[in-house]
């Protein structure tokens, strides 16, 4: 079963590959999604890994959380279920 974790404070140049590539040496990544910004398509500094199992998801949190990548100190962690969010076209 897959682990989502979260991350922080990523550098805004960051793309999907890049962001796979850093969490790869800890074990095997499901996928990467950097959220950007939906009109500017800019990276808002943050994203989310899928890892394979939860060792490999320790592994990686306990070896990149507060580590510096370009200047910034990353925040790695185990992803909170998305809350649903009112407001949308639904709730008209």
């Amino acid at each position: 079963m897959a682990v989502n974790l979260y991350v922080g404070n990523l550098p805004y140049r960051i793309d999907e590959d890049s962001l796979r590539q850093l969490f790869t040496p800890f074990g095997n990544v499901e996928t990467s999604k950097v959220i950007k910004d939906r009109q500017t398509g800019r990276s808002k500094g943050f994203g989310f890994i899928e890892m394979a199992s939860q060792a490999e998801a320790e592994a990686a949190i306990k070896a990149l959380n507060e580590t510096p990548l370009d200047g910034r100190n990353l925040k790695v962690n185990f992803a909170k279920p998305k809350e649903p969010r009112a407001g949308g076209y639904e709730d008209r």
